[in-house]
């Protein structure tokens, strides 16, 4: 096939043999199955930010630390070299959380490097050596999507304890192969605790997973797994070998309203007066 422009600069430096055939178009990158020496592997070309689709990306960007003060002011004023190194960012994320979350022992693809904006690392395949389905391609018993969903919720809190959370979690992202589930897709993966939205995308994505795994076993769908995360995560407790239950007294209280609103009357009353009696003293010098 006719070698795509961004993968050229990879071949001539040999870094790729063979471009052998596209892989997938998705939002934010096209993916190419790819020969290096001996090796099948798949190279995904990042679209620039005016192609890229992907919805609110500065909400996934909250709280990404840039070491270099002066790209971090490039791309505070948007400058056109700001803008090229908020491209880099983006793009470096995905190869930063992969190696993080490998080490955190999270199931996902081995990165071999991020060259120019294309992402080189593993082909995830299936027994017969095929290219491995998705997860919304896959069809299970209600034991199965049990055991798989237990594992999705173990990785989850591994991320969670390396300080990322996915943020795009679905079964859109997770390939399944003879040992299980591999996620995938991590550009947009955030600080857990420097974004100020983490929690609300840990929750979504567990929903997002126990949703599909309780098609087959109707019985996930009762869990709280994101909030016991969270609860342990915020108490200091959350460990990567935590035994997760799924299990959680939801607040189920309603709030006072009346007695909040009496509290916040008081407080008023009793500042008004602070500031009565500050005026009389001012008045009697």
């Amino acid at each position: 096939m006719k070698i795509p422009k961004r993968l050229q600069p990879l071949v001539e430096d040999g870094l790729i043999d063979e471009v052998i055939r596209p892989l997938m178009s998705g939002k934010e990158a096209d993916v190419f199955i790819v020969r290096c020496g001996s090796d099948i592997r798949c190279a995904k070309i990042y679209k620039d930010s005016v192609k890229r689709s992907f919805k609110k990306a500065a909400q996934y960007t909250e709280g990404r630390k840039v070491r270099n003060s002066r790209r971090a002011r490039a791309m505070e004023k948007g400058s056109r070299f700001g803008r090229k190194q908020q491209e880099e960012t983006w793009q470096n994320a995905e190869v930063d959380a992969l190696y993080r979350l490998a080490r955190a022992g999270v199931r996902v693809p081995q990165p071999y490097g991020c060259f120019d904006g294309v992402l080189l690392m593993e082909l995830i395949t299936d027994e017969e050596g095929n290219v491995a389905p998705r997860l919304n391609d896959v069809s299970m018993s209600a034991e199965q999507a049990s055991e798989d969903h237990a594992l999705v919720m173990q990785y989850v809190m591994r991320m969670l304890c390396a300080g990322l959370v996915h943020g795009d979690l679905s079964e859109f992202n997770v390939l399944v192969d003879e040992d299980g589930p591999v996620i995938i897709d991590l550009p947009q993966a955030v600080d857990a605790a420097a974004n100020n939205n983490a929690r609300a995308m840990l929750e979504r994505d567990i929903k997002n997973m126990t949703d599909y795994y309780g098609l087959f076993a109707p019985t996930l769908l009762d869990s709280h797994y994101s909030q016991e995360m969270w609860a342990l995560y915020e108490e200091g407790d959350l460990h990567p070998e935590f035994p997760l239950t799924g299990q959680f007294e939801l607040d189920t209280h309603t709030a006072d309203v009346d007695a909040v609103m009496l509290e916040i009357k008081a407080a008023l009353a009793e500042e008004e007066s602070r500031l009565e009696r500050a005026r009389e003293a001012e008045d009697a010098d």
